[in-house]
């Protein structure tokens, strides 16, 4: 009953802490009395009985880091059922059973075999039993405990970084937060002080200070000053134990830095500036530049110039360089040395962002003094207007002043100067200048017509100084005169039908005038004097510049007169009046009902009555048409002409003709002489188709004779090329006979009809050696047997 009751009460965590709490107990009470727990459980509503426990042991608790002479004692396992005789087994399992901690199998003593370390691991479970050794059967059930190590100051405080990197505005106030720095201790926060960690300030006092809680750097000095010192480095010290002698203590860097803030406002170095400037300097020339100091930096430190007052302040301007932070003064208009000599300017500088927390520190702003002086030099010429416009009648004479054009020395000198012309503007050289006062005068006579404008530059240079020299356009207009009589706009073509009426309009006619009146054209028509009443035509003035030609009878005859003449006289009214004669020319032409010009030509009235145009023409094409059916006639015609006289059907143009001359044998001689076949001359003669009827008798060319040429290949060709060219040759193939042998061939005859006569068989075994072509002949006449074969 007590031995099952052990292991319940091992369970009970209290018991378990209550021991390991109690100063340590030798054995436990043998005589201890049972404890009676009643309830019901879950299942079956057993009785629970609980026993003390029969083990005992000395210690729960480790030293970590233990350093002494012999292994650090435990504690000791012991059972009531241990007689001391040797027979009960005592066995250690669970963490580092058999390696950190070991069992004396025979008394139940437990010993450390090693240093350990809490950081490491800081507790351990294990689970003992009692075995008999002779039944191996356990005398009490398992039990399981639990070993701490107790921890000792053995870990300095760590900071999270090696090194803090912060910064704060300057001029910020006492306490100002900075930054916070943490540091860590590995020790046990839950045993003794040795995690407890203090923060103190070992480098960078009086400037800031550090919280010795939190950690939190703070500024510990009021208004202190980028410009005097920008960078501070803070050591700061965590010290366990609560900061008490023998703790163990780490530290940290942490540099600050001083942030700007517009705090200091521009200042010019100096007073006052000193610049100068030609006179000839063009506006945006630079002079020079001037730069206020400002000790901030960033935006803090911009600046942006202006020229507050001054006698200069329209002759001069200042821009900012936003990369230097300079002023640059430069010109605005341009500088007279004549005029004035010195500018006085007053220049501000002043801040673009300012902070007002600082505006009660004063005008965030300076200003300086600049004066410039204005350096003469030698200026050109300047004439008294910037471009000149001369007006000149175009009938002006040759010689004679048109205007005048006048240019002075802007320098106190004075110097005198001459004029000239460009030549490049003038290159027909009608204009001229004296080069004394600069009045121009007239080359040549003046056309408006042909050029009514002419540009010409005019130059003047110091007499002096020929490099200081000034030009200056000058336009001159010719004026209009009335020298040109007007004329026909255009070239009229006018006719008049000859069924036309009394007073009928048969032509509007306008005039043209090359001058050019300042009110405009007016023009007056009427007849010459000598036609002032004619009995044909009228001329009627429009009154705007246009005039009508009417006709005065009615009816009029081309076989009578065909055409009429009419001088127009056309005249101006500008001064001098301009007058010109105009003829025009009037046709008589026949119109149909309507009044369309149907002919205007005299020699019409020679054809038929009622004979058009159309007709005309249709009766040419048909003499055309009949001409070109007569021309093919007649070339047919000639074609047929040219067909041979035998006509067949089956006719291919591939014909043999037979003579049937047979002749009498070698022996008539008369018959037929054989020798034409051998000699080339007698083919010469050139010989008339037979089938083809002749037309003209060609004269035949005579060639040179070829009976001394034994080269039968070239006599053909000379043949062939000879009938080729020759005009009486048929256009179709027929047989041609060029009636040449030649000469003996080198095999001699074959034939049996010139060999000897004799009366013993001739022997013809030499044709076996004369090749396969004469082997069917070696055949019949070779062998022995030939002849009666």
């Amino acid at each position: 009953m007590r031995t099952h009751s052990f292991l319940t009460v091992l369970l009970w965590s209290s018991v378990f802490y209550e021991v390991h709490m109690t100063p340590s107990q030798k054995r436990t009470n043998k005589n201890s009395h049972s404890e009676r727990i009643t309830g019901l459980s879950e299942n079956d509503g057993k009785t629970l009985h609980r026993t003390k426990r029969g083990w005992m042991w000395n210690q729960f608790f480790l030293l970590e880091e233990y350093t002494g002479p012999d292994t650090q004692y435990v504690g000791k396992l012991h059972t009531d059922q241990d007689k001391g005789d040797g027979n009960l087994k005592y066995i250690l399992t669970g963490d580092g059973a058999g390696s950190l901690f070991i069992i004396d199998e025979n008394t139940g003593d437990i010993h450390a075999a090693k240093k350990l370390d809490r950081e490491e691991k800081s507790l351990y479970v294990l689970r003992a039993k009692a075995i008999d050794r002779k039944t191996g059967r356990q005398v009490e059930p398992e039990s399981e405990f639990i070993i701490k190590i107790h921890d000792i100051n053995d870990n300095e405080p760590k900071f999270t970084k090696d090194m803090y990197t912060a910064s704060i505005p300057e001029m910020s106030g006492v306490g100002t937060s900075v930054i916070q720095v943490t540091a860590t201790d590995a020790d046990d926060a839950n045993y003794g002080n040795s995690a407890k960690v203090v923060y103190s300030i070992l480098q960078g006092q009086p400037y800031f200070s550090v919280d010795p809680e939190t950690g939190i750097i703070k500024t510990a000095l009021p208004d202190m000053s980028r410009e005097n010192r920008e960078q501070y480095q803070v050591v700061i010290q965590a010290k366990d134990m609560g900061g008490q002698m023998g703790g163990l203590s780490g530290t940290t860097t942490v540099n600050i830095t001083l942030t700007d803030v517009n705090d200091n406002p521009p200042r010019f170095p100096q007073s006052s500036y000193q610049f100068s400037s030609p006179e000839s300097a063009p506006p945006g020339t630079p002079l020079g530049r001037i730069k206020a100091n400002d000790p901030d930096v960033g935006e803090n430190a911009e600046i942006e110039y202006s020229i507050s007052n001054g006698d200069g302040s329209d002759m001069f301007d200042i821009i900012t360089d936003k990369d230097t932070q300079e002023g640059i003064i430069t010109v605005r208009k341009h500088l007279d040395f004549e005029n004035k000599v010195l500018y006085t300017l007053r220049v501000e500088a002043s801040n673009t962002h300012p902070d007002p927390r600082f505006l009660q520190l004063g005008p965030f702003k300076d200003t300086a003094l600049v004066k410039i002086s204005v350096e003469d030099i030698d200026e050109p010429p300047v004439f008294s207007r910037p471009w000149y416009l001369i007006e000149v009648d175009e009938d002006a004479k040759e010689g004679s002043i048109i205007g005048q054009v006048v240019a002075q020395d802007p320098d106190i000198a004075k110097n005198a100067i001459k004029y000239s012309v460009d030549r490049h503007t003038d290159l027909d050289r009608i204009f001229n200048i004296y080069s004394g006062n600069g009045s121009l005068f007239l080359s040549k006579p003046l056309d408006r017509e042909e050029t009514p404008w002419h540009n010409i530059t005019v130059i003047a240079t110091e007499i002096n100084n020929p490099k200081q020299s000034s030009q200056i356009p000058v336009f001159i207009r010719i004026l209009d005169i009335n020298d040109h009589a007007p004329e026909f706009a255009n070239y009229y073509e006018t006719f008049v039908c000859e069924n036309a009426k009394a007073g009928q309009l048969i032509q509007t006619v306008s005039a043209i005038d090359k001058d050019q009146p300042p009110r405009g054209h007016k023009f007056f028509f009427e007849l010459v004097p000598e036609f002032a009443v004619h009995p044909n035509f009228s001329v009627v003035d429009n009154k705007d510049n246009t005039a009508g030609i009417m006709t005065r009878r009615n009816g009029y005859s081309r076989s009578k007169t065909s055409t009429y003449l009419l001088p127009i006289i056309i005249f101006d009214n500008d001064y001098p009046i301009q007058s010109s004669t105009g003829t025009l020319t009037i046709r008589v032409c026949a119109c149909d009902s309507r009044g369309n010009m149907q002919s205007c030509s005299a020699e019409a009235l020679l054809l038929p009555a009622g004979l058009s145009t159309g007709a005309l023409v249709a009766i040419l094409l048909c003499i055309i048409i009949l001409l070109v059916l007569v021309v093919l006639f007649t070339a047919l015609k000639r074609q047929r002409k040219k067909e041979p006289l035998i006509i067949s059907k089956d006719d291919v143009r591939d014909n043999i003709v037979t003579y049937n001359d047979e002749g009498g044998g070698e022996e008539d001689t008369q018959a037929f002489d054989i020798g034409t076949l051998r000699n080339p001359e007698a083919r010469e003669e050139s010989k008339v188709r037979r089938d083809v009827i002749p037309e003209t008798i060609f004269q035949i060319r005579r060639t040179a004779p070829l009976w001394e040429n034994i080269d039968v290949q070239d006599f053909i060709h000379r043949r062939l090329k000879e009938n080729d060219l020759d005009p009486a040759a048929p256009p179709y193939d027929s047989l041609a006979t060029y009636a040449y042998e030649g000469n003996d061939s080198i095999a001699n005859s074959l034939s049996s009809l010139e060999s000897l006569t004799t009366e013993g068989n001739q022997d013809y075994d030499y044709l076996s050696d004369w090749g396969p072509r004469f082997k069917k002949l070696a055949d019949m006449y070779g062998g022995e047997d030939s002849d009666r074969d």
